[in-house]
């Protein structure tokens, strides 16, 4: 996604054919990674319609695709790039937008069979082909991808049951509320939980995948989705004297402790200039925006990365979305009704709006929202509840 966004910022800032190259182990032009997880894997968005950009913009513009090489190793020094298949690429500048791997479900001896990781289109592939005629789903983790998958399986009218290694969905994000508010809805549609257990082993009987508990509890299905949560791919980088804690560390402008290499998306660990901290975000929105700052800065346009944390999902008829950071809230402010499908969560910390959450709510909402959080205007809970939102 960085790359697609990166690529179509340097087109329209006047990028000269033959002056950018993507390299990437994947074997499709730069896509979308929201759809896996909804309308593509709900069979309603084709491959076509989650391209960033039409394959024919990287022709057009003299963008050379080198697709299906996975790269072996980075050399910062000689300005190459080592790939597996033995060859080499120069480059004078770089981004490196390697993203992250999915975190897997492992047993003191082995990684798991037959279950399924949702990460690229391939996998969404596999799991939309699986769920053809399958009755019975088990969802392992209940962040973004497994609530979204979750939804997406059970409107083909498959039977779900989503387990839970905390005490309720989303527990490091939601409040206790936003967290019973939707099991309520999930709960309402078919969904079922299994919490506070993980996954200790899979067996499959005939055609049919046994998921034995930490608890002891077993889970007959046709299907086993895992979604939680993935881990910085940075193994290219080992050796290269590039910065690395979490990711490829980068400057407040995405740049690397080696002049004229970058980072962005779900690896780069940047200094959040709002916040005042490191942070390393794995969503659509902070991909997006980071291509198209490191492409301005390679340009010239060198500019400290400013920007809201932002996040957003659709789950069955819900869509809601998320700014900032609650981390050290210490009021947290409701409006509207948590059992219905429209309200908003604020987080306040020393009167400032540091976090906002909203689902159907009206425009003002969602955009005071994130003006708030950037401006850091001085607000109070009673302004929350009354919805006075200071001018911009």
């Amino acid at each position: 996604m960085v790359a697609g966004y990166a690529a179509k910022e340097f087109a329209e800032r006047g990028l000269k054919p033959g002056e950018l190259a993507i390299v990437s182990a994947d074997t499709g032009a730069p896509y979308e990674r929201p759809p896996l997880s909804q309308g593509f894997l709900a069979g309603h968005d084709s491959e076509e319609q989650i391209r960033i950009n039409p394959e024919e913009f990287y022709h057009q513009h003299g963008i050379e695709l080198k697709l299906g090489r996975a790269v072996a190793r980075i050399d910062p020094g000689r300005r190459l790039l080592a790939l597996k298949s033995g060859s080499e690429w120069g480059f004078e500048k770089l981004i490196i937008a390697t993203g992250a791997r999915v975190r897997t479900v492992a047993t003191g001896r082995r990684e798991l069979d037959g279950v399924h990781y949702l990460r690229s289109l391939e996998d969404s592939r596999r799991i939309r082909a699986r769920a053809e005629g399958a009755r019975q789903a088990v969802i392992v983790g209940s962040g973004f991808i497994g609530m979204e998958a979750a939804s997406v399986l059970a409107r083909k009218g498959i039977e779900v049951t989503m387990v839970v290694r905390d005490s309720r969905v989303w527990e490091k994000v939601f409040t206790p509320a936003m967290s019973h508010s939707f099991e309520q809805y999930f709960s309402a549609r078919g969904v079922r939980f299994v919490k506070q257990t993980g996954v200790r082993d899979v067996h499959s009987k005939s055609d049919a995948k046994i998921v034995i508990l930490d608890s002891g509890q077993e889970l007959q299905c046709d299907l086993v989705v895992v979604g939680i949560g993935v881990v910085p791919e940075t193994g290219v980088l080992l050796d290269s004297g590039i910065e690395l804690d979490d990711g490829v560390v980068v400057d407040p402008s995405l740049e690397t402790n080696i002049p004229g290499i970058y980072a962005a998306g779900d690896v780069a660990n940047y200094e959040d200039v709002l916040f005042g901290k490191r942070r390393r975000v794995e969503h659509w929105d902070n991909a997006v925006e980071q291509g198209r700052h490191c492409a301005r800065a390679l340009l010239g346009d060198r500019q400290m990365f400013r920007h809201v944390p932002y996040f957003f999902s659709d789950v069955f008829d819900l869509s809601y979305e998320l700014w900032g950071d609650m981390s050290g809230a210490h009021e947290v402010v409701e409006r509207g009704d948590l059992a219905s499908s429209s309200f908003s969560v604020w987080w306040l910390r020393e009167h400032k709006l540091v976090a906002a959450f909203t689902m159907n709510r009206p425009d003002e909402e969602r955009e005071a929202a994130p003006r708030m959080i950037e401006s850091r205007t001085t607000l109070t809970a009673a302004d929350v509840r009354a919805g006075r939102w200071p001018a911009s």
